[in-house]
């Protein structure tokens, strides 16, 4: 199924500082379509930052979008908003395993191998009255795993 990103692209700052800033707001699986009913209903309801003092606000249909073009009082502010298809993500979760390849069951322990018990906080390192150990465990305790 295809991911559809729903990107805004907005003015921010004002003066000499004002300048476009991007961001993905939401991820979409469907068809594009779908993706962009769901951004024609963010962008109605989308209140940018600048200008405070807005006389007249117009949003306008593209071809991957919609455009809301705000008129301040001394400035105009434009918003974009885009549909496009995700091709890649480099910090995308990895898939999840077939279920012909995920494991069935949780190995079982074999009774042959002796567990060695963990050596207690106490037998190992003096503590204090409340119980807390005096060595810290960043100090090469030997009692920790």
């Amino acid at each position: 199924m295809t991911t559809w990103g729903l990107i805004v692209e907005t003015t921010v700052g004002t003066g000499d500082r004002k300048h476009t800033s991007g961001s993905v707001m939401a991820h979409l699986e469907g068809s594009r379509d779908e993706a962009l009913r769901e951004l024609e209903t963010r962008a109605r309801h989308y209140t940018p930052q600048h200008p405070m003092s807005a006389r007249r606000s117009r949003l306008f249909r593209t071809t991957d979008g919609f455009d809301l073009v705000v008129d301040g009082v001394w400035d105009t502010f434009l918003t974009r908003f885009t549909v496009a298809e995700l091709l890649r993500d480099s910090d995308a979760p990895p898939p999840p395993l077939p279920s012909a390849e995920a494991p069935s069951q949780a190995p079982e322990e074999t009774p042959d191998e002796p567990v060695e018990p963990r050596p207690s906080v106490a037998d190992a390192a003096p503590c204090d009255a409340d119980g807390v150990p005096v060595k810290p465990s960043w100090l090469g305790r030997a009692d920790l795993p």
